[in-house]
């Protein structure tokens, strides 16, 4: 008998059907022997629904109340399920997040879970229970409902796993696994049967939508083994993300990420002195500006130098504004912009134990006649940024490359 802690996002819940559907898998898993525990957001576009509410009332809505608005979807889909449940002879019982006691701080919309009170699903399991828990939500030590911000039922899921030493966490999507890059784009794009939490929190930084980081990173903590499933088909066996050591062969690269939200700023002819790259990020940073890949780079003329940086693209017209500013307070000749890039990488550990793969990668890109215009690596990561209208073809390029649509 295995404990299995599932999580359903908003499609698979999005309707009464698709809670029946959910049921009947639960149920499948009740019926082999395994106790499970199953986190639920709300049912697909009501959050959305909720939040452009609160807008009609309130211009900026107070993030408490909005805590206490959002947390109603939730709290719908979690009783339906257990009713669905109950209707097919499998025993359920549901919980709010405060009902559990998810505690979390007190950072309404974004908050961080500090603890998790087991015991009240125990007692459940123990009475031969199904125990259905609010995804997303906690409270925080003054009794506050809190919300855990955006992915925040992945994160609700792994905590759940990680407090009750589950044996797996199996998060259930609209898609069947992790892919090799996107399908969409790639359609010679290969399911992975293993990828690393080292690799699988480099692709949801890079612009893979499967997990969200926070939850990645929750399971790499604690060692929480992942598995990425299909709600809406069968496929048992998913994509499985574990410790680098539970996988027997490591490919050299594992995937390739993308991420279309980028936009790219350079300051040219700048001062060459020491601080400069403080002076001009300063203020980025101060409105709250994510900066992502970084270049500096030595100017035609003597003592300048061009510095460039890229930032999301809702962030970009800010991000303009700001630079426009310290351009003139430093007295460099000028700002150039563009929000017409992409990023692409390559990710995998087995670049620990490979040379070459940048020069391979940049290869590629040349025979192609894809310009480079940044670079930015780890240990496991080459990232490039590029023109968008070369996004297609320097994925699939790079895909064939390096063979990914092979075992």
């Amino acid at each position: 008998m295995a404990l299995i802690v599932q999580k359903y996002g908003g499609t698979s819940v999005g309707s009464v059907e698709r809670i029946q559907a959910v049921a009947e898998k639960i149920k499948a898993f009740a019926d082999g022997g395994d106790q499970l525990v199953v986190s639920v957001s709300a049912m697909s576009g009501e959050t959305n629904r909720m939040t452009a509410l609160a807008k009609e009332i309130q211009t900026v809505p107070s993030l408490r109340e909005l805590d206490m608005l959002l947390t109603t979807g939730e709290q719908v889909t979690i009783s339906l399920l257990s009713m669905a449940l109950q209707q097919i002879g499998c025993d359920a019982i549901s919980y709010l997040g405060s009902q559990v006691q998810i505690v979390t701080d007190s950072e309404h919309g974004k908050a961080r879970i500090k603890s998790i009170d087991d015991s009240r699903i125990h007692a459940s399991l123990d009475e031969g229970k199904v125990v259905i828990v609010a995804g997303f939500q906690g409270v925080d030590e003054f009794g506050h409902i809190t919300t855990l911000g955006r992915g925040g039922s992945d994160t609700t899921a792994v905590a759940l796993a990680a407090a009750l030493k589950a044996d797996e966490c199996q998060i259930y999507t609209d898609v069947d696994g992790v892919y090799t890059t996107d399908p969409r784009i790639e359609p010679n794009a290969r399911k992975m049967k293993a990828v690393s939490y080292e690799e699988m929190l480099e692709m949801a930084s890079l612009g893979s939508k499967v997990l969200q980081i926070r939850s990645v990173e929750f399971a790499s903590k604690y060692k929480v083994p992942l598995r990425v499933l299909s709600s809406l088909i069968d496929n048992p066996e998913g994509t499985l993300i574990t410790s680098e050591e539970n996988i027997v062969e490591q490919a050299v690269i594992s995937g390739i990420a993308h991420n279309q939200d980028e936009a790219k700023l350079s300051l040219i002819g700048v001062p060459d002195k020491p601080g400069i790259a403080f002076k001009i990020l300063k203020n980025i940073s101060e409105a709250n500006i994510e900066v992502d890949m970084i270049v500096q780079s030595v100017s035609a003329r003597e003592g300048l130098t061009n510095f460039a940086f890229t930032v999301h693209r809702n962030d970009f017209n800010q991000a303009q504004s700001i630079l426009q500013t310290v351009c003139d307070d430093l007295g460099a000749i000028g700002v150039q912009s563009d929000d017409k890039v992409v990023k692409v990488s390559l990710v995998g550990i087995g670049m620990r134990s490979h040379a070459g793969i940048a020069t391979q990668m940049f290869e590629v890109l040349h025979n192609e006649g894809i310009n480079i215009q940044m670079i930015a690596t780890s240990e496991i990561k080459i990232s490039v940024v590029i023109d968008e209208k070369y996004l297609e073809l320097a994925v699939r390029s790079l895909h064939s490359a390096f063979e990914l649509d092979k075992e």
